[in-house]
């Protein structure tokens, strides 16, 4: 059993608030740590993928109210949107009774925006944490630990495959199982085929600002349709949109961002790389490493910081920049090298950003100064930073 972060966190937010939502994709854990949970009360598992759940939620009200002294965990909750005012109600009451812990605990692959109608009905009652695949802090240190970890993803059952091999075929019928299965019911009526090219050409695009235009065309879908795709696809944790800097914050929505798959298994099984050697000989590898540190740096950053990249029509460039909530900017570029060497253009985009600190994150090794105000530091050093709450400017 790897003990996730979030643990601590979710048992806190069950002791403050009438409803937590642990929202996250498909099989990254949210069930095994629901049930593994201490919370102080009996629980009450329901799976509302199941038909003999649902039958029993014909009326809910008078089903849930049976349940008045547990914690009632409802899984994948968003197959039954109509559930949410009965929880309100129930809620109501229970608080006028002095009850104020959690009385509901809700699983979901879908994000709050997605399950639109559980913050409008349960505004006030509910509190949102995301339960991400497994962060390499989760995991014990090593080098050969962070190369598995890279090449088969943060997924439970992908990462603790017996082998690549293993771990290549559930990452496979991971992404077959959401092209086929759950984006239908959400009600997209594209051919599984298309979808799945859509997958495949996200892939292939990995690290690179979006051309929304032309990959409609290459799809044979309108521009609308591609990004109603793409949004849905963010909105299932499966994708991760970092939006372009720009000193006026509303301009970062119009400048083309750049997109990657959030966990590196996928990634690799789209395209079509079915080991860690495969990857390194890859045009792909740099983007692929680049995603995978971007993915483990910014599920682990300060509440409030916001995230964007930086990129002039010269060509200077910032992986991530980071501007935290005392004001501050910070640059960091990503490097798979162990002897990065400071280009003059992160210099000059340091000024153009008015960035305090900048890093080069490298795979391995001990941190040193390139200058000043630029240093390199190993993704698990700088992770570990972030962990233990230390200053990264």
């Amino acid at each position: 059993m790897i003990i996730r972060q979030l643990a601590s966190i979710l048992a806190k937010r069950l002791s403050q608030t009438p409803v937590v939502a642990l929202l996250g994709s498909r099989q990254v854990g949210k069930t095994t740590l629901a049930r593994g949970l201490d919370a102080g009360k009996p629980c009450h598992y329901l799976d509302l993928e199941r038909p003999s759940n649902i039958a029993k939620l014909a009326d809910p009200e008078l089903y849930l109210g049976r349940f008045a002294d547990h914690l009632v965990i409802l899984d994948e909750v968003q197959r039954f949107p109509g559930l949410f005012p009965v929880l309100r109600s129930l809620i109501d009451e229970r608080r006028r009774a002095g009850e104020r812990t959690a009385q509901f605990l809700i699983l979901g692959s879908a994000s709050p925006e997605l399950l639109q109608q559980s913050s409008e009905t349960l505004a006030g009652r509910i509190s949102y944490l995301e339960l991400d695949p497994l962060n390499l802090t989760e995991l014990e240190p090593g080098d050969d630990v962070m190369d598995r970890h890279w090449f088969r993803g943060g997924y439970p059952d992908s990462y603790l495959a017996a082998d690549d091999a293993a771990a290549h075929q559930w990452c496979e019928d991971f992404i077959t199982s959401y092209v086929e299965r759950h984006l239908p019911q959400l009600g997209i009526t594209a051919a599984p085929l298309l979808l799945r090219r859509l997958c495949t050409m996200l892939a292939h695009q990995q690290g690179s600002t979006l051309n929304l235009s032309k990959m409609a065309g290459s799809l044979g879908i309108d521009g609308k349709t591609a990004r109603h795709y793409l949004d849905l696809l963010e909105g299932l944790y499966l994708v991760r949109s970092i939006p372009a800097w720009s000193r006026n914050a509303g301009k970062r929505l119009v400048k083309a961002p750049k997109v990657y798959w959030r966990d590196a298994g996928l990634l690799h099984a789209l395209a079509g790389l079915l080991d860690l050697e495969q990857v390194l000989g890859h045009p792909l590898c740099g983007h692929s490493w680049e995603g995978y540190c971007i993915e483990q740096i910014v599920t682990r950053l300060p509440k409030g910081t916001t995230c964007s990249h930086y990129r002039t029509h010269a060509g200077a460039e910032v992986d991530l920049v980071l501007e935290i909530p005392s004001g501050e900017t910070v640059a960091l570029e990503i490097k798979r090298t162990l002897s990065p060497k400071r280009s003059p253009g992160f210099v000059e985009s340091m000024k153009t950003l008015q960035a305090t600190k900048g890093y080069y994150i490298i795979p391995r090794g001990e941190t040193f100064p390139l200058s000043e105000s630029v240093t390199a530091i190993s993704l698990a050093d700088f992770l570990a930073q972030l962990l233990q709450g230390r200053d990264i400017h």
